[in-house]
Parts: C-alpha cells; sequence; structure tokens
C-alpha cells in the first residue's frame, strides 16, 4: 500500500467512515516523503524516518513521533 492510500483510509478513519484505518506508519521510510498539509491527527509515526520530508501544513496533533527521525523536516 502506498502512502497516498494510507493517507486516504486514514481520513476516513479520522471521520468514522466505512473502509477507515488509522494510519500505521510505524518504521516507515518516509525520507524526502511530500506530506504537505496531511492529516496524520493521531497516526502511528513510532520509529519512522522523517528526514528531509515537506511537513509544511501537515496536522500532527497526537500522532505518536516517538523515536521518530525529524531531521531537517
Amino acid at each position: 500500500m502506498n502512502i497516498q492510500e494510507i493517507l486516504e483510509k486514514h481520513k476516513k478513519w479520522r471521520r468514522d467512515e466505512e473502509g477507515g484505518k488509522r494510519a500505521n506508519l510505524r518504521s516507515a521510510n518516509l525520507r524526502s516523503a511530500n506530506l504537505r498539509s496531511a492529516d496524520l491527527r493521531s497516526a502511528d509515526l513510532t520509529g519512522a524516518d522523517l528526514t528531509d520530508a515537506d511537513l509544511t501544513g501537515a496536522d500532527l496533533t497526537g500522532a505518536d513521533l516517538t523515536g521518530a527521525s525529524l531531521r531537517d523536516a
């Protein structure tokens, strides 16, 4: 599953819609990913590598970023 599919299912999960699923990006390689304006509220980003990721306007409220690398993000 690609990141866009994960984000779409996460959006549905946040809205309590059918087919929704919380984003599990635990230990994901998201280096240099374009996550502009992504809704990552309550997502699991434990141990994710977000080095150089574009998080401009992204909402990370309540996201688990334990051990995540946010260098130059």
